[in-house]
């Protein structure tokens, strides 16, 4: 669904829109929410003071301890009876992240990932198959949101049994694929143990998220599937995935729908607001939700942001590939680390599968980080000669590229756990 309205407004009427969306909201919250009212006071400001929309650095961050804080509905703006539904993150740190939604918030959703498919070429001619878990994790049924308003057919597989998942899609001749890119990974490797060729099925375009990937992991997901692998960007705490999107043109920036969330960068230190083009933090404040409105939320993501009209016509701001959050980032004798860097590494050698886990261990006072990857079947057949020169090809280039030291471990084929959701990367092992 192409919203010429908004998705190619230019700045001028964008910012109006938003400054009248956000004096809005700035009230809503004041008024409905007591913790929003009690950190406006503490700053000294009122929503009155918003008369541009500069002034949104004005308002106080919101942070995820604040949400967990006020758990479950300490930072609801209506009655429970007004909320049609409630996401919920995984909480695997602690208590979880709720998501209520209203109808009209509800609606809204659904219309950001309509943009989103539309722009990754879906329409309502296609069968979608939806291999998202279907539960309190927002992915499954946003995904399905999007389809349901663009009127594609959908095929609501929920992940896992991946063997049916490509039954499905060959007797079902599903054109699209919905899942995490890790997952998407390991349907390709069952498909190639079944005998079965992804490239001659009808599935055509992908559209993945919900952990970071990288542009290596994309072209891997497209010469195994025989798709074009495309991203939808989201949080919980905004409304899901539909925050932004990539487009046809894939140069490394997704379009923020940002009539919904406005935009910042920071510096994380000192919480200072950074121009267009400078990295930092990224920051979000909904501007039409109404249920759980966030304002200023600081998502943790290290982008920058520009502003220029897209070789496919959009105007929308536009934020760059997110790699790593700063709540993942990793401190390896004082380099910081981030996983999708050594993935990127790994994903450029040949001899060795996606498949892959880093593990951080004490070694003295410092923390040291070792990478165990799978060879190739071919290439683990070859001997521990073999292994040792891939293992050490890889050492040298992650130590010129990322400047640390890590021990390699090629490992058998198969022997890493595989996702059928988010994938798990990153073992902390310095307590066991």
């Amino acid at each position: 669904m192409w919203d010429e309205k908004f998705e190619a407004m230019s700045t001028e009427e964008m910012q109006a829109f938003q400054l009248e969306k956000l004096q809005e909201t700035a009230a809503w919250v004041y008024d409905k929410i007591p913790f929003y009212k009690k950190q406006f006071d503490e700053l000294g400001v009122a929503p009155g003071d918003i008369k541009a929309v500069e002034d949104l650095g004005k308002l106080p961050f919101t942070v995820k301890t604040d949400l967990r804080d006020n758990y479950p509905f300490g930072l609801c703006a209506v009655d429970l009876k007004d909320l049609v539904r409630i996401h919920a993150s995984s909480g695997t740190t602690g208590k979880p992240i709720t998501g209520p939604y209203t109808r009209e918030d509800r609606d809204q959703w659904g219309e950001c990932m309509a943009r989103t498919l539309t722009s990754h070429g879906i329409g309502p001619d296609d069968i979608v198959q939806n291999a998202y878990g279907m539960g309190l994790f927002t992915g499954g049924l946003g995904f399905l949101l999007g389809a349901d308003t663009i009127g594609c057919t959908v095929v609501p597989s929920g992940s896992g049994m991946t063997e049916r998942q490509i039954t499905l899609m060959e007797d079902f001749g599903c054109t699209v694929l919905f899942a995490t890119p890790s997952y998407t990974l390991t349907i390709a490797e069952k498909a190639q143990d079944m005998g079965v060729d992804m490239r001659e099925l009808p599935v055509r375009v992908g559209s993945f998220g919900a952990e970071p990937w990288t542009v290596e992991m994309r072209t891997e997901i497209e010469e195994r599937m025989g798709i074009k692998a495309h991203e939808a960007y989201g949080l919980t705490e905004l409304m899901g995935p539909g925050v932004a999107f990539d487009c046809p043109a894939q140069d490394g920036y997704l379009h923020i729908n940002e009539d919904h969330v406005m935009a910042e960068i920071i510096d994380p230190v000192t919480e200072e607001v950074l121009p267009l083009g400078e990295k930092g933090e990224l920051v979000f404040t909904a501007i039409q939700r109404r249920a759980m409105p966030m304002i200023r939320y600081r998502t943790r993501d290290i982008t920058e942001l520009k502003r220029e009209t897209c070789s496919c016509g959009r105007t929308l701001l536009k934020m760059k590939k997110v790699l790593g959050r700063s709540d993942d980032m990793l401190i390896i004798s004082g380099v910081n680390v981030f996983p999708s860097q050594v993935e990127s590494i790994l994903l450029e050698v040949p001899e060795v599968e996606p498949q892959y886990v880093l593990i951080i261990r004490k070694k003295g006072y410092l923390d040291a980080l070792s990478v165990d990857v799978e060879a190739k079947p071919e290439v683990y057949e070859l001997g521990e000669e073999k292994l040792k020169e891939v293992e050490g090809a890889i050492e040298s280039r992650i130590r010129g590229v990322i400047g640390i030291g890590v021990k390699v471990r090629c490992v058998p084929p198969k022997s890493i756990e595989r996702s059928e959701g988010k994938a798990k990367r990153v073992f902390d092992a310095r307590n066991m």
